[in-house]
C-alpha cells in the first residue's frame, strides 16, 4: 500500500522542508562576513583587552599574533587564520566575545580622549624641550637621563623612517605616570591623617 507520506517519485514531503530550513548560501556568506569582521575588531583592540576575552586558547593566540606581524602579505594570512578560527567557534562563544566587545564602548570614549591627550604630550616632548622641563617638574622621580635617550631616539626613528620602538615606550611611560597616584606634598600630609584614621589605616 503507498505511503501517504510520499509522493510520487518516492520522496517524503517533510524531506524538503529540512533543506529549507538550512542557510541559503547568501545568508552563510554574511554569516562568515560578520565573523570575520568580529576577528578584525579583535585584532585592532589593545593586547591587554584581547588577552582578557573569553575565547578558545588558539583563537587568541593567532589573534595576538596577527597583531605583531608588520609584513603586508603575512598580515593579510594571519587575518585569513584569525577568520577562519571565528568561523570554527559555536554560538555560544560567539556571542561571549561579542557582548565583551560591546562593553567596551561604554568607556572608550573617555579613554580614547585620555589617550589622545597621553598622544599630544608625547608629541610635544619629541617637538620642545620644554615639555619634557614641565613633566619633570610634575613627576621629579622620573629617570631624566633615561627620558632624554628615548626622546633622542624617538627623534631619530621618526627622521629615518625607522619602527617607532623609543616613541612607544614613551607613550608608555606616560600612561603609567597616568595611572600613578600623585604624591602629596609633605605639608599637606598632615591634613591626610584624619582620613587615614577614618578607613582604619
Amino acid at each position: 500500500m503507498p505511503n501517504a507520506n510520499r509522493g510520487s517519485v518516492g520522496f517524503r514531503s517533510d524531506e524538503f522542508d529540512q533543506e529549507y530550513d538550512r542557510p541559503s548560501k547568501s545568508e552563510l556568506k554574511r554569516q562568515s562576513n560578520e565573523l570575520q569582521k568580529l576577528g578584525e575588531q579583535l585584532i585592532e583592540a589593545p593586547r591587554d583587552r584581547v588577552k582578557r576575552v573569553p575565547m578558545p586558547d588558539e583563537v587568541r593566540d593567532a589573534i595576538l599574533m596577527c597583531q605583531t606581524i608588520t609584513n603586508h602579505e603575512g598580515r593579510r594570512r594571519q587575518l585569513q587564520f584569525v577568520g577562519k578560527l571565528m568561523r570554527s567557534l559555536d554560538e555560544e562563544e560567539v556571542a561571549v566575545i561579542q557582548r565583551t566587545i560591546e562593553s567596551w564602548k561604554g568607556t572608550s570614549k573617555a579613554e580614547a580622549a585620555a589617550l589622545h591627550a597621553l598622544e599630544r604630550r608625547r608629541d610635544k616632548l619629541l617637538a620642545d624641550d620644554k615639555a619634557l622641563t614641565q613633566l619633570l617638574e610634575e613627576h621629579p622621580d622620573l629617570d631624566v637621563q633615561h627620558l632624554r635617550t628615548l626622546i633622542r631616539n624617538a627623534r631619530k626613528e621618526q627622521a629615518e623612517n625607522k619602527p617607532p620602538k623609543a616613541y612607544r615606550e614613551i607613550f608608555q611611560i606616560l600612561k603609567d605616570l597616568a595611572k600613578a597616584p600623585k604624591a602629596a606634598p609633605a605639608d599637606e600630609a598632615s591634613g591626610d591623617e584624619d582620613e587615614d584614621d577614618e578607613s582604619g589605616q
